[in-house]
């Protein structure tokens, strides 16, 4: 009962929500990438981490969730639908994003959303790794870089995940569910080997950080807010795919993959392209 009356009250003002959404994770990305901000990610460690989870998770996610593909004209504003009769119904004008939903109908599985969270989780530990985290501090230039492959690769694996008219998640939600969490688990993996080093993470930041607050509290700081950022965006995608799944054995969406893949199911990884 509570979750449908959220979700009626989201439906109501889902025009008002999901712009704000997309422009919070814009701005958020554009605000990490500027002075102060950006200055004080090369000072303090804390800053840094909660710099990397912007750019990782938190505007991916945003701006994903935001579905602001229509109001940047890439996108017809109609749904890309499946009939009953299995038949696609495409929009009378169909846009960029448009014809990017109508090919994936085709290609409904699993392979590419494993292969997203691959390189998820190699980003994350390759930006995470001291050499790269001291480099950042001293590089404005990998900064950009860091923070457009993490938004590009960030912003690929939300849409396997949620839905983002007209662009819909190619797996089931038992996959999506494991592709989340195992998104989390690395995130939280490497804030906990950061937390529990005993030596410094980024020693290049120990002149700045000492002057306010000790190497090690700048360190544990970094570590919290890594585990706390992809707790508040993680969780709950975890649960709610995990509520969902059990609530219906009868997902409409589940149905139509084991429809599509019914004559193409090859292993784990889905239909062959």
């Amino acid at each position: 009962m509570t979750e449908r009356v959220v979700r009626g009250f989201f439906a109501r003002h889902e025009d008002v929500f999901r712009p704000l959404l997309a422009v919070g994770g814009l701005l958020l990305w554009f605000l990490f990438l500027v002075a102060p901000l950006a200055t004080w990610s090369s000072q303090y460690e804390f800053v840094q981490a909660i710099q990397f989870s912007i750019f990782a998770i938190v505007a991916p996610a945003l701006l994903v969730l935001g579905r602001p593909w229509q109001w940047l004209g890439l996108a017809s504003g109609e749904s890309v639908e499946i009939g009953s009769d299995g038949e696609l119904r495409a929009p009378s004008r169909p846009r960029l994003v448009d014809r990017v939903a109508m090919r994936r109908t085709k290609h409904l599985g699993h392979r590419k959303v494993i292969v997203l969270l691959i390189v998820f989780v190699l980003q994350t530990i390759v930006w995470r790794l001291s050499p790269v985290v001291n480099a950042l501090g001293h590089h404005v230039l990998l900064a950009m870089v860091e923070s457009v492959t993490l938004m590009v690769a960030g912003v690929l694996l939300w849409i396997e995940l949620v839905d983002s008219k007209p662009l819909s998640p190619l797996a089931t939600r038992p996959y999506r569910l494991g592709v989340s969490a195992v998104a989390m688990w690395t995130v939280w993996v490497i804030a906990y080997l950061m937390a529990m080093s005993h030596n410094a993470w980024n020693p290049t930041l120990q002149a700045h950080s000492s002057l306010i607050i000790s190497k090690s509290a700048d360190q544990q700081f970094a570590a919290v807010a890594m585990w706390l950022l992809s707790g508040i965006v993680f969780v709950p995608l975890v649960f709610l795919n995990l509520f969902r799944w059990l609530q219906s054995e009868e997902d409409p969406s589940d149905e139509f993959y084991q429809l599509v893949r019914k004559e193409h199911e090859r292993g784990f990884f889905g239909p062959k392209s």
